[in-house]
């Protein structure tokens, strides 16, 4: 069941607190995406970790009322821990939510006892594909969630993968939300010359058919960050593979969790 929490002032979040007495691990989505894709997630390992899984801003339940970066997101999210009384834990995240776990790191070290990066990158977006994207959101703006526009989201983001519950949500949303959301994917800055501050333990996974980054993008983050285990590549696996290609992450999860994970709820 949602939950709302009040953090860093007025920012209210929307969350899932799954609940359970094991170390707590934070589950972070991916762009267009909400708490529920980590539904595989939760049914693999919920009874051993206390999975929380937030609505990152302008996601799912959580609003977004201006403009934002992921430094903000990665804030709301400290506050979220902070309003769970939950010290420090290990950060899970996909695409976008591994943008905002690294920013986490960055901020505030002591209150990350492990990273697992699924599909993300360390560098800003490419212009070229920025642009792309640009123009996706001026036609959603102009047309409104065109089937057309819909399965390019669904490619790109989860390849083969059944992507209808997905799409219904994608369709209530309008032209200025895409907006204020896609900003900072675009123009997110580059934290791969500073992964190196990054000392805890680090996981990273990739699929090796993610159309939205090369595979290039997981290994040169886990060369870059100081304990990262070497790259996991998926064979097949798409962009946002923790959801697509759950049965071939989740063991590398739980195995990672298992052995980094320490911090246990109060």
């Amino acid at each position: 069941m949602r939950k709302t929490a009040k953090v860093n002032g007025d920012q209210l979040v929307s969350y899932i607190d799954h609940g359970g007495t094991g170390p707590a691990v934070l589950l972070l989505h991916s762009y267009l995406m909400d708490a529920d894709m980590f539904a595989p997630q939760v049914d693999a390992f919920g009874s051993t970790y206390r999975l929380i899984a937030m609505d990152e801003r302008g996601h799912g339940g959580t609003p977004a009322d201006g403009p934002f970066t992921y430094w903000d997101v990665a804030r709301d999210a400290l506050g979220l821990l902070d309003e769970l009384g939950v010290a420090r834990c290990a950060m899970v995240g996909t695409s976008q939510g591994g943008f905002i776990a690294l920013r986490m790191a960055l901020l505030a070290p002591d209150r990350v006892d492990a990273l697992v990066l699924l599909g993300t990158s360390g560098v800003a977006e490419d212009p070229e594909v920025a642009a792309g994207y640009r123009q996706a959101a001026a036609a959603w703006r102009e047309h409104g969630p065109t089937q057309e526009l819909l399965d390019l989201n669904a490619t790109i983001c989860l390849g083969q993968h059944d992507a209808t519950e997905w799409q219904a949500k994608w369709r209530r949303l309008s032209g200025d939300h895409i907006d204020r959301v896609l900003t900072p994917l675009v123009e997110r800055d580059g934290v791969l010359d500073r992964a190196s501050e990054i000392s805890c333990p680090a996981l990273v996974l990739h699929g090796s058919a993610d159309v939205a980054y090369a595979v290039d993008r997981a290994r040169e983050l886990a060369e870059t960050l100081p304990n990262a285990e070497p790259p996991v590549i998926i064979d097949g696996g798409a962009h946002f593979l923790s959801l697509t290609d759950a049965e071939a992450v989740n063991p590398h999860i739980e195995a990672f969790l298992g052995s980094h994970s320490h911090s246990v709820r109060p």
